[in-house]
C-alpha cells in the first residue's frame, strides 16, 4: 500500500493496484462498464470486432510482441485487454481511471501476463520510458486536457518504442452539429441510473426510426439528429436483436454521459508529436470491420 500527499491509503483491492479514488470525473464509465462488462468483448459477443480494430489500428505483428512490455491506458471492461492476452505473448500493464478496472479483472484478471491498475493518465505509476509499446483507444477525448494526455503517453514509451492512439475526430464544422453535442449539456450531469433508464425506455423506437431512415436512403443526414448511436457505422453486423439493443443502449449511454468530449483534428494531434521531435508514421483514418473508421495517430519514439 502507499499514501498520497493527503495521507489517503491506497492498496491492491480485488486484484487491482489502486492509486486513485473511484469518485472522479470518470464515475460514469465505471458505472457503464460494470453494467455492460461483457458486451463488447469478442469472447462473449461471438464476433471479432475488437480484434480487427486492434490489429488494424496498431499494425502490430502479434509474433513480434513476445515478451514485450505493453501499456494500455483507458481499458474499460477490457475488450482490447483480452485481444492482447489472447493473440500475443506480450506482458500487459492495463490502466483505467474509473472502477471499470473491476469489470476488466472479472473478464481478464486471472491471466498471468496481466497487471491491472486504477490510476490517472496524468500520474501513471510507472517509471518513464519503460514500455516497448503504448496504446490508448477511444479515451483521450474524454480527458480534461487532450494534449497533456498525449504527452503523458509519450513519456511512457522507450526510445525506439511505439505509441498508438485513436480518438474522436473533427471532420469539419458539421462535426458538432449532432444530437450528441446538442443534448450533452443536459445529459452529462445526469445521474447515471436515470440516464440509462431514459435511454432504455426510448431504445426500441429510436432503433426503428434509424432503420427506417436508412431504408429510405436519408439516414446519413437524419440519423445525426436522432439521439442514438450510429448503428450502421459503428456496431458489428452479425448481432442478434437482443445483442443489437444492448450495444445500442451501451453506445448511446457512452455518447451522452461523459464529463468531457473533446474531439480533435488529426492534423492537430500529428503536429503535437512533430513539435516534441517524434515523426508520426501514420496520421489518418483507419478502416476495420464492416466499414468502421477511427482517427489514428501513431509514432516511433
Amino acid at each position: 500500500q502507499w499514501l498520497d500527499e493527503d495521507g489517503e491509503v491506497f492498496q491492491e483491492v480485488n486484484g487491482v493496484h489502486r492509486f486513485v479514488k473511484s469518485d472522479n470525473y470518470t464515475a460514469n464509465f465505471g458505472f457503464q462498464w460494470n453494467k455492460f462488462q461483457r458486451t463488447q468483448l469478442d469472447k462473449y459477443s461471438e464476433n471479432s470486432q475488437s480484434q480487427e480494430r486492434f490489429f488494424a489500428v496498431t499494425g502490430w505483428d502479434k509474433l513480434d510482441m513476445r515478451g514485450e512490455n505493453v501499456l494500455e491506458v483507458g481499458s474499460g471492461a477490457g475488450r482490447f485487454t483480452q485481444v492482447v492476452l489472447d493473440h500475443t505473448q506480450a506482458n500487459l500493464y492495463s490502466v483505467d481511471y474509473s472502477n471499470a478496472v473491476e469489470a476488466n479483472y472479472r473478464n481478464n484478471g486471472h491471466h498471468e501476463r496481466l497487471r491491472l491498475f486504477q490510476a490517472s493518465i496524468y500520474e501513471l505509476p510507472f517509471a518513464k520510458e519503460c514500455f516497448d509499446r503504448v496504446f490508448c483507444f477511444g479515451v483521450l477525448q474524454h480527458t480534461p486536457d487532450f494534449k497533456k494526455s498525449v504527452q503523458c503517453l509519450l513519456d511512457m514509451v522507450k526510445p525506439g518504442g511505439e505509441v498508438v492512439i485513436d480518438f474522436y475526430p473533427i471532420r469539419g464544422f458539421w462535426t458538432k452539429i449532432h444530437a450528441k453535442y446538442l443534448f450533452r449539456p443536459f445529459t452529462k450531469g445526469m445521474n447515471s441510473e436515470k440516464l440509462l433508464k431514459l435511454i432504455e425506455r426510448n431504445a426500441d423506437w429510436l432503433i426503428a426510426a434509424s432503420a427506417l431512415c436508412n431504408r429510405l436512403g436519408i439516414g446519413k443526414f437524419t440519423n445525426r439528429f436522432l439521439p442514438i448511436c450510429d448503428i450502421q457505422q459503428t456496431l458489428p453486423g452479425n448481432l442478434t436483436h437482443v445483442q443489437l439493443r444492448e450495444w445500442v443502449i451501451l453506445d448511446t449511454f457512452d455518447m451522452f454521459s461523459p464529463q468531457y468530449d473533446n474531439p480533435q483534428r488529426i492534423e492537430t494531434v500529428k503536429k503535437w508529436l512533430l513539435d516534441v521531435g517524434l515523426n508520426p508514421v501514420q496520421a489518418g483514418f483507419v478502416s476495420y470491420g464492416k466499414g468502421n473508421q477511427v482517427a489514428v495517430v501513431k509514432a516511433i519514439k
